[in-house]
């Protein structure tokens, strides 16, 4: 069930346009099928620079969150492959990085809202498809809509 989810959550971030996360997640899906099913993997070799290309990663994803390269071109740039990434950068923020980008987006969004910005021009601004995809992150981890959220913030600045 876990697998099969991952699976409609990485064609409908295909759907949505979202390379980093289907990426991403096409990845950890096969993994796990991979740690389900497949035989024992050799032994690799611990690498000092995963924390170094988890930090570099996540400029560049700060840098380009309006239109991020995928988890391959990320990977490429830094010269190590995104199974490595993913799991350096798993390790260095707790999360895998189309997530880590989706939460640095909503708090972007909300230093645009606090400055004034309409909902959906923050949307565009911080690279979500549309409001209705803004709407639904930035509900999840503020806990209002964004226009409630600007709302609020501009009748306290006025009050």
């Amino acid at each position: 069930p876990y697998t099969t989810r991952l699976v409609h959550q990485v064609l409908r971030a295909a759907d949505e346009g979202n390379a980093l996360a289907a990426d991403t997640l096409l990845r950890v899906a096969v993994t796990r099928l991979l740690r389900l099913n497949g035989g024992t993997l050799r032994q690799r070799q611990a690498r000092g620079a995963g924390a170094r290309n988890a930090a570099h990663a996540r400029a560049v994803l700060e840098e380009r969150m309006a239109d991020p390269p995928s988890l391959e071109r990320l990977a490429a740039d830094l010269g190590t492959s995104p199974y490595a990434l993913l799991r350096a950068f798993r390790n260095a923020y707790g999360l895998p990085p189309h997530s880590w980008l989706t939460d640095a987006r909503v708090r972007r969004a909300r230093r645009l809202l606090d400055g004034g910005t309409t909902p959906a021009e923050a949307a565009v601004a911080v690279g979500f498809t549309d409001q209705p995809h803004l709407n639904r992150h930035f509900t999840r981890m503020v806990g209002v809509p964004p226009g409630a959220y600007r709302r609020e913030r501009t009748a306290a600045a006025e009050g």
